[in-house]
């Protein structure tokens, strides 16, 4: 969906209405059980109360499952190039968090809190399909440019396949696979993976799978260091998982335990 404001989605570059999207997520929610839709907020221009208005529009619309991301800028997009000239304003970092901590307070209130950085549920709503991923369990990427990460022989690899369609089916047709990267992972790297991806969501990470998975320990110390700035904190369960207050800092959070 992106955006429940016709002009905001434009600049996006996107080429639906919000009526029409309006229509698609309603047909969604009659036809399955579960499903979700997206909004991009922190956008150029977009002021917290133009947020608060938009996000609890969206609050009403959701049926157990919403992500909310906010704008980054990214390379071969419109506002890329836009940014680059100087003729686009982004939300300095004050802003940004002030947009952030809006969101939780309201998803929350609307009984959808945050169980991911991005992503809101009521209990047991979760998305099974990412928690996979999240959680650092095995998947098969088949399509044009999907990735997968799968235990062969007792080695985890990481694979991706062709971007462009045809060049992909092209693969197929003579290899029987779309992959162009298979590499192996080694246990530093997995740990590093299953921290990153782990210490998004709520319910943390297992120290002792990490050191199943790695071969090493989380270092007590960075533990120690991050609990003192109220960033970390240890569940009853033994999981290290990020507080509310780190997690506007998460990637600084995250590098500060692989170190």
């Amino acid at each position: 969906m992106q955006s429940l404001r016709d002009k905001p989605l434009a600049e996006l570059g996107r080429r639906h209405t919000v009526d029409e999207a309006i229509t698609a997520v309603r047909i969604a929610q009659s036809v399955f059980e579960r499903s979700s839709f997206d909004l991009i907020y922190a956008r150029p221009h977009q002021t917290p109360e133009d947020w608060e208005d938009e996000l609890k529009e969206a609050l009403w619309m959701a049926r157990g499952h919403i992500s909310l991301y906010q704008l980054t800028i990214e390379q071969g997009t419109r506002y890329f190039d836009l940014h680059k000239a100087g003729k686009l304003k982004m939300p300095d970092e004050d802003l940004s968090a002030d947009f952030y901590e809006l969101t939780r307070e309201l998803t929350a209130a609307a009984g959808l809190p945050a169980y991911e950085i991005s992503n809101h549920a009521r209990p047991g709503r979760e998305s099974q399909h990412n928690m996979l991923y999240w959680r650092y369990g095995e998947y098969a990427g088949i399509g044009p440019g999907a990735h997968g990460r799968l235990m062969i022989n007792n080695q985890r690899h990481a694979t991706a396949a062709e971007k462009m369609p045809f060049d992909w089916q092209k693969k197929v047709n003579t290899a029987g696979h779309g992959m162009v990267v298979d590499d192996v992972l080694t246990r530093e790297e997995q740990g590093d993976e299953f921290s990153v991806m782990g210490l998004r969501l709520k319910e943390g990470i297992s120290p002792s799978r990490f050191t199943a998975i790695s071969g090493r320990k989380i270092n007590q110390r960075q533990i120690d260091d991050l609990k003192g700035y109220g960033f970390v904190e240890t569940l009853p369960n033994g999981n290290i998982r990020v507080t509310d207050r780190g997690w506007p800092v998460l990637d600084a959070v995250v590098a500060d335990l692989a170190a």
